[in-house]
């Protein structure tokens, strides 16, 4: 196991602590589900609270820092170079309908570049996460990403934006040509665990469009820190501020962005 930095450990902490919380308040979802009665407000509730502690624990380690948080919005701190960028609750759809696979995701950025990112499935209690320059871990192993070279041979996984949003045409088109030229499409509902997974190697890839930077700024670093190829569509290098995103291995990256690529608008 790599050395793991104070701050470092300090995310995992706070992913750990509000992790309990939420498989606490899970199992009064599966509960609520029996009767339907106020079920969209305890998730709201469940969120709410999980970000006040991941806020919580973190201003009380690093009170400099600031903050881009999914339901409390930006807050600069004194230290202007670095912030967090926290997702509380990604999969909110699934815990409200008593799915068990969300997750918790905690990103550093520092001068506009991710240095430290954490995901956490706290049903599963599996916790992963990277620091710039040691690599990925999946609770104390070490992680790469698949070696596939073939996108034929190859699971992806993506999410679906809603109906009605200009990208949703178009996804039924992308969506469309990749089952037809890969092994499998997977969407679970967590654009978090999706980038994890990648960078466990049980899926080859992922591609979204449209997403928040609290969605993929953890995801990012991991995937990249146990060896994945990361781009926006476009094969730029930041798809944490284009919101669009392809994360696959050296290999699957050029034939897989040009395949998507290739679909028309």
């Amino acid at each position: 196991m790599a050395y793991l930095s104070p701050t470092l450990n300090v995310m995992l902490g706070a992913a750990k602590k509000t992790g309990r919380l939420l498989v606490r308040d899970f199992g009064e979802v599966e509960q609520l589900q029996v009767s339907m009665k106020g079920t969209n407000d305890f998730v709201s509730a469940a969120d709410t609270k999980a970000e006040q502690t991941l806020y919580r624990e973190l201003k009380k380690a690093r009170p400099d820092f600031g903050f881009l948080l999914e339901e409390g919005g930006a807050e600069e701190g004194r230290d202007k170079d670095s912030r967090w960028i926290i997702d509380p609750l990604d999969g909110t759809t699934n815990f409200l309908h008593g799915i068990p696979h969300f997750s918790i995701s905690i990103a550093l950025e520092r001068m506009g570049e991710i240095m430290a990112g954490v995901i956490y499935h706290p049903v599963a209690d599996e916790l992963y996460y990277a620091e710039k320059g040691i690599g990925t871990y999946l609770n104390d192993h070490r992680l790469r990403v698949s070696a596939r070279r073939r996108v034929e041979e190859s699971v992806f996984a993506t999410g679906i934006p809603f109906l009605g949003r200009p990208a949703h045409d178009r996804f039924l088109a992308e969506l469309q040509t990749v089952m037809a030229h890969s092994a499998g499409v997977r969407r679970m509902g967590s654009a978090a665990l999706d980038l994890a997974y990648v960078a466990a190697g049980r899926y080859d890839g992922y591609w979204e469009r449209n997403l928040s930077p609290w969605d993929v700024a953890a995801g990012v670093l991991i995937v990249r820190e146990a060896g994945g190829y990361v781009s926006d569509m476009d094969d730029g290098r930041n798809p944490v501020l284009t919101g669009n995103i392809l994360a696959t291995n050296d290999y699957l990256h050029k034939p897989f962005g040009e395949l998507l690529r290739g679909i028309g608008p």
